[in-house]
C-alpha cells in the first residue's frame, strides 16, 4: 500500500517538469484503478486455474519489480516517451497488485474459515497505515536523497518478501467451479453490498484530492501539517478495523446493522466535513479532524462486514465451499473497490471546482446515506419474510402432527 500511496507528494511535480499535463498526471494515476478493476475480474474468475500461491508470489514479484522500474523512469527523455512509460509502468503495477490482493484474500479465507472478518480488519489495519504512511516517507527520502530512492528502497523491500511468502505460505488445490462473476452480482443482497463498497471507497477517493487543498485554503496551514489532518482518518480505521472484524466474528447476527449503521454515521460525517451550507455549521479545524477520526470507526465498521456478508450470500445461493468462490469474492470486491477509487477523486475533483467543498463532501455524503438506507431496508425485509417463512413451515408441522394423531377412520 506504501508502493500505491508514495506518489503523491512529489511524483506531479517531477512529471511537469518530463512536459505532462495536469490532465495527464491525473489519467496516469486515474488508469491504475481502471487496469486494477478489470485485473482483479479476470484473476478472480481464474485463480484456482492459476494457484492462489503463484499468483500471489508473481504478483508481489511483479509489483516489486516495476516499482524500482518507477524509480529510474526520470533517466527517461521528456515528452511523450517519458509519459508513455509512465503509464506502461503504472498499468503493470495495477496487474500485479490485483493479483497479489486477490489471491491474498482468498488464501486468508481459506486458512480462517471461521475468522474471516477478524482477518480482514487486521489485514485492513496494516492497508490503512500504508497508505498514510506512505505520502510522508516517500516525502522525506525524496527531499533527502532524489527521486529514485523511495521507489528502490520500497521496491526492493516488496521484492525481499516474496522468498519469504514463498516458504510460510500452503498450497491449497482446489477444483474450477461452475458459477461466474454474473451470477454472484445478479444476486440482490450481493448486489445491494456493491453499492456499499463502491460508495466507501468512492468517499475515501474523493478525499485525496479536495481534502489537503480544502484545510490549506481554510484554515491556511502549513504544507507539512496536511498530512497530519489525514492521520486522524487513517489510525482510526486501522485500530477500529480488527475490533470490529472480531465483533463481527463473534456475533455474526450484528454484521449487518454493523454495515448499515456504519454507513449511516459515514454519510453524517460527509456532511460534517465542509459542512454542509444548510447545516450552518461554522467550520473549525478540531471539528474537521473529530469527524474525520469518527468517519474512520464507521468506513471500517462497514467494509469490514461486506466480505463475509457477500461470501456468506454465495454459500447460501449454491456457490460451493472453496477457493473458486473465494477467488470470485475478492476479485469483486477488489473489482468494486476500484471502481469507487476511479470515480471518487474524478467526480470529486470536479464538484469542487464548480460548487465547492462543503457541497461536493455533502453529496458525498448522500451517497453513503442512500445505501445505508437501501441495505437497511433490504435486511428488514429479508427478516419480515424469513419470519413469515418460519411461522408457515411450524403451521405446515403442526398440521401434519394434528393428521397424523388422529385415529384412522377405516
Amino acid at each position: 500500500m506504501m508502493c500505491y500511496s508514495i506518489l503523491g507528494p512529489f511524483f506531479p511535480k517531477e512529471a511537469e517538469k518530463k512536459g505532462a499535463s495536469n490532465t495527464v498526471i491525473g489519467m496516469i494515476f486515474g488508469c491504475y484503478a481502471l487496469f486494477n478493476l478489470l485485473a482483479s475480474l479476470v484473476f478472480g474468475k481464474y485463480l484456482v486455474h492459476i494457484g492462489a500461491k503463484f499468483m500471489f508470489v508473481a504478483g508481489m514479484s511483479v509489483s516489486g519489480g516495476v516499482t524500482v522500474l518507477f524509480g529510474v523512469l526520470d533517466q527517461v527523455p521528456e515528452g511523450p516517451m517519458f509519459i508513455a512509460m509512465c503509464f506502461l509502468v503504472r498499468i503493470i503495477d495495477a496487474i500485479s497488485f490485483a493479483a497479489a490482493i486477490t489471491a491474498s484474500s482468498s488464501i486468508l479465507a481459506k486458512a480462517f474459515p471461521n475468522n474471516v472478518a477478524t482477518v480482514m480488519g487486521s489485514v485492513e489495519s496494516f492497508s490503512g497505515l500504508g497508505l498514510v504512511l506512505g505520502p510522508p516517507l516517500g516525502g522525506l527520502l525524496y527531499q533527502s536523497f532524489g527521486y529514485e530512492v523511495p521507489f528502490i528502497l520500497l521496491g526492493c523491500i516488496v521484492l525481499l518478501m516474496v522468498p519469504l511468502n514463498m516458504c510460510i505460505l500452503p498450497n491449497y488445490e482446489s477444483d474450477p467451479g461452475k458459477h461466474s462473476f454474473w451470477k454472484l452480482i445478479i444476486l440482490p443482497k450481493v448486489a445491494f453490498i456493491s453499492f456499499v463498497i463502491t460508495s466507501l471507497s468512492s468517499g475515501f477517493g474523493f478525499l485525496d484530492p479536495t481534502l489537503s487543498l480544502f484545510v490549506l485554503e481554510k484554515f491556511n496551514l502549513p504544507a507539512g501539517y496536511v498530512g497530519l489532518v489525514f492521520l486522524g482518518l487513517a489510525l482510526s480505521y486501522a485500530i477500529s478495523s480488527p475490533l470490529v472484524g472480531l465483533l463481527s466474528d463473534k456475533m455474526p447476527h450484528l454484521r449487518k446493522w454493523l454495515l448499515v449503521f456504519g454507513n449511516l454515521i459515514t454519510a453524517g460525517c460527509y456532511m460534517l466535513l465542509g459542512p454542509a451550507p444548510f447545516l450552518h455549521i461554522k467550520s473549525q479545524l478540531w471539528l474537521l479532524v473529530l469527524i474525520l477520526v469518527i468517519n474512520g470507526i464507521s468506513a471500517g465498521m462497514s467494509l469490514i462486514s461486506t466480505f463475509p456478508e457477500i461470501l456468506s450470500c454465495a454459500h447460501e445461493n449454491g456457490f460451493e465451499e472453496g477457493l473458486s468462490t473465494l477467488g470470485l469474492v475478492s476479485g469483486l470486491f477488489g473489482a468494486l473497490w476500484s471502481v469507487g477509487a476511479f470515480v471518487g477523486p474524478t467526480l470529486g475533483g470536479f464538484l469542487y471546482e464548480k460548487i465547492g467543498f462543503e457541497w461536493a463532501a455533502a453529496l458525498q455524503g448522500l451517497w453513503a446515506l442512500t445505501s445505508g438506507l437501501v441495505m437497511g431496508l433490504f435486511y428488514l425485509l429479508e427478516h419480515s419474510r424469513r419470519r413469515r417463512r418460519s411461522k408457515l413451515q411450524n403451521s405446515l408441522g403442526t398440521e401434519e402432527e394434528r393428521t397424523a394423531l388422529l385415529p384412522d377412520e377405516t
